[in-house]
C-alpha cells in the first residue's frame, strides 16, 4: 500500500520577520498499513458498541420488510425440516431417538442448527453487501460478521417458543440441566461467528467463496447428530474425535438440558467448547490481519 505524508500548514509569516533557527517549519505524520499479524483491538469494538446495535437492529428490519409471512420463516424452515425429517428418518428409515419420540428429537436439534447455518450463510457475505458502508466510513471491521450472527438470535426465539410448545404437546418436562442452555446457546454463537470470520474474509478475495458456503453447511448438517443420535458412535474414542465438530457439542447438550437425553455429554461438550474457541480465536486474528485490504478489494 502507498505511503502518503501529510504536512500541516503554517500559519503565513512576513517576509521580513525571522525565524528562530529552533522551530520547525512543518510537522510530517506517516501513515502505514500495518503489517503481519496485529491485535484483535477488542477496546476499539467496544467503543463502536452503538454502531453494533444499530447494525443489528438493521439486519433484523431488512430481514422482515415487505414480506409476506414476516417472522413466520423463523418458524417454517426449522418445522417442515422436522417433518421431513420424521418421515424419511423416523418413519420409513427407522432410526432411533435416544427414546424420545422423533419428531421433538429431531427439532430440538434443528432449532440450533437453524441458528447456526443462518448466522453461517449470511455473515459470511457480510462484508460483500455491505462493501459501500465499508468503503466511506471507518469502523471496526469485526462489527459486521457479529451483527449478523447477533441478528439471528431472534429468529431463534421465535423457533424456541414453537420447541416449548411440542415439549408441553408430548408431556416432556425439562430437568435443571435446563440452566446449562444459555451456555450452549452461546457455544452455536461462537462456533456461527468464528466459522463466519473466516469465510467473510476468504470472501472478499475470492469471490466464489459464497458459493460454497450452502455446500459446507449442508455437508456439515449430515456430520452433525441432528437426524440421528451421537450413541450410534459405541467407541468412546471415536465419539470424541467426533467431537471435534462444535455443533456435536451443541446439538448434544440442547437434547441432554431439554430433553433429558441420557447420553452423558460432558466430554463431548468439553471437546466441542475447546474447538470452538479455537476457531474463534483464529478466525478473528485471520479476520484482523485481512482486514486492511478490505476497503481496496472490496
Amino acid at each position: 500500500m502507498a505511503v502518503k505524508e501529510f504536512t500541516e500548514p503554517q500559519p503565513a509569516v512576513a517576509a521580513s520577520a525571522p525565524v528562530a533557527p529552533d522551530e520547525e517549519p512543518a510537522i510530517h505524520i506517516r501513515i502505514e498499513a500495518s503489517k503481519g499479524w496485529v491485535s484483535l483491538k477488542l477496546r476499539e469494538l467496544w467503543e463502536y458498541r452503538e454502531l453494533l446495535y444499530f447494525l443489528t437492529w438493521r439486519d433484523i428490519k431488512v430481514r422482515y420488510k415487505q414480506t409476506v409471512l414476516g417472522a413466520a420463516w423463523a418458524i417454517i424452515q426449522p418445522f417442515f425440516t422436522m417433518v421431513v425429517f420424521s418421515l424419511f428418518f423416523g418413519k420409513l428409515a427407522k432410526i432411533p431417538s435416544d427414546g424420545i419420540p422423533y419428531p421433538i428429537f429431531s427439532y430440538a436439534a434443528l432449532v440450533p442448527w437453524t441458528f447456526f447455518a443462518r448466522g453461517l450463510g449470511q455473515a459470511s457475505n457480510s462484508l460483500v453487501s455491505g462493501s459501500k458502508l465499508i468503503k466511506k466510513v471507518y469502523f471496526p471491521r469485526l462489527a459486521m460478521p457479529i451483527a449478523t450472527v447477533l441478528g439471528g438470535v431472534v429468529d431463534f426465539a421465535l423457533a424456541f417458543v414453537v420447541l416449548l410448545g411440542m415439549m408441553l404437546a408430548y408431556r416432556i418436562m425439562p430437568t435443571v440441566n435446563v440452566f446449562w442452555l444459555p451456555l450452549f446457546l452461546l457455544l452455536a454463537l461462537i462456533t456461527s461467528l468464528g466459522v463466519s470470520l473466516w469465510l467473510s474474509a476468504m470472501n472478499v478475495q475470492f469471490r466464489d467463496v459464497r458459493y460454497t458456503v450452502p455446500f459446507i453447511t449442508q455437508f456439515w448438517m449430515f456430520a452433525t447428530p441432528i437426524a440421528y443420535p451421537s450413541s450410534l458412535i459405541k467407541d468412546p474414542l471415536l465419539r470424541t474425535v467426533y467431537a471435534i465438530n462444535p455443533m456435536v457439542g451443541v446439538i448434544e447438550g440442547f437434547r441432554w438440558a431439554l430433553l433429558g437425553t441420557d447420553t452423558a455429554p460432558g466430554r463431548i461438550i468439553i471437546v466441542s467448547s475447546l474447538a470452538a474457541l479455537v476457531i474463534l480465536i483464529s478466525g478473528a486474528f485471520y479476520f484482523r490481519r485481512m482486514e486492511r485490504t478490505f476497503a481496496d478489494v472490496v
